[in-house]
């Protein structure tokens, strides 16, 4: 099965360029609906703003939900300072240290935006003593607006409020030898990968075995993204990033598979097919345990939804940092779920 490269890769790098903090995500949702749109594909959206996308199989009486959240982590200001800087609150589980120095934008609640930049409390090493020891704590850490604001009434002059949501600047650069970086691969390039896949499924005129449920989440990262499901659904398949690092076996160039994240173990059987299909595809494949991780399918069980779930996706180096995975992930990601839904 060929898969649309071109397609994959212009489709996530445009995601990564759209601010979509949890919360903050009506303007990303536009384009996964003009996304399905372009496929012929059903389209609802739920009152949370999730998106349901419908592609029938073979087996209309049998469901399996595919999800894939496009909320990314981000900020909301928690307070003016008086010399015209901003406070911060995070918005999901930021690495507070890997925010120094980045750009921003900064939403106003009547849709003006301001550029920014995050810095510490002591942002110059010619002034301040502990300039080098400040940013592990959201505390010491400020946006500086790129506006000629001197005060808290200069700030408020630009319409700039306590709980307008901030984006961080993604930096997305793909390399020709396959590398893909940026900021918010979590999970923006799963949600390339499903339609990458569902497109080639179109293309190719293969009807899957079961009807297909893709859910878009919007509040993933904030733990409740995917906890109300289609009621039709029997198995839930959250396609998110693999974890990479300490003794975990993943790389960037395999697909991982799940057998445990913070919630629990995942389905026992669907966890074991996944496996064996890697195996006899011989598929670039991990299995791992993440210690430290929840996602859309551990939403919706926890959510009582009566589900099998399992949880795979493309390993992604330094999550919730400055990300990065490789090419030859993503088709291995999307070669397992196509010999999951058609044989």
């Amino acid at each position: 099965m060929e898969f649309d490269k071109s397609y994959f890769l212009n489709l996530a790098k445009n995601l990564f360029l759209t601010p979509s903090p949890s919360g903050y995500c009506h303007n990303i949702m536009d384009k996964i609906e003009n996304y399905a749109k372009d496929l012929n594909l059903e389209f609802t959206k739920t009152n949370k703003g999730n998106a349901i996308i419908t592609l029938n199989g073979q087996n209309k009486d049998y469901v399996i939900g595919l999800s894939s959240h496009v909320d990314t982590l981000g900020l909301m200001v928690r307070s003016v300072n008086s010399d015209g800087t901003l406070k911060l609150v995070t918005i999901g589980g930021n690495q507070s240290n890997s925010l120094i120095g980045e750009y921003c934008t900064i939403f106003t609640r009547d849709n003006k935006k301001y550029s920014g930049t995050i810095l510490t409390t002591s942002y110059s090493s010619h002034v301040f003593k502990d300039a080098t020891k400040k940013g592990a704590d959201f505390e010491e850490l400020i946006v500086r607006i790129d506006e000629l604001v001197k005060s808290a009434k200069d700030v408020e002059e630009l319409g700039i409020k306590n709980g307008d949501f901030i984006s961080i600047d993604p930096k997305t650069t793909i390399l020709e030898n396959g590398f893909i970086k940026s900021r918010h691969i979590d999970d923006k390039i799963s949600v390339a990968i499903v339609f990458t896949l569902i497109k080639a499924l179109i293309d190719n005129n293969i009807t899957p075995k079961n009807t297909i449920r893709f859910i878009v989440s919007t509040y993933e990262e904030v733990g409740h993204g995917a906890s109300h499901i289609p009621s039709d659904i029997k198995e839930l398949i959250a396609v998110d990033m693999g974890c990479i690092g300490k003794d975990l076996a993943c790389t960037e160039t395999d697909v991982s598979i799940c057998a445990k994240d913070s919630s629990g173990p995942y389905d026992y059987f669907m966890t074991n097919r996944l496996i064996d299909i890697a195996k006899t595809e011989k598929l670039n494949y991990a299995v791992d345990i993440y210690p430290f991780y929840g996602s859309d399918a551990s939403a919706a069980l926890r959510a009582g939804n009566n589900i099998k779930a399992a949880l795979i996706g493309p390993g992604v180096h330094a999550s919730h940092g400055m990300e990065r995975t490789h090419y030859d992930a993503c088709l291995a990601s999307m070669k397992l779920l196509f010999s999951y839904l058609t044989k």
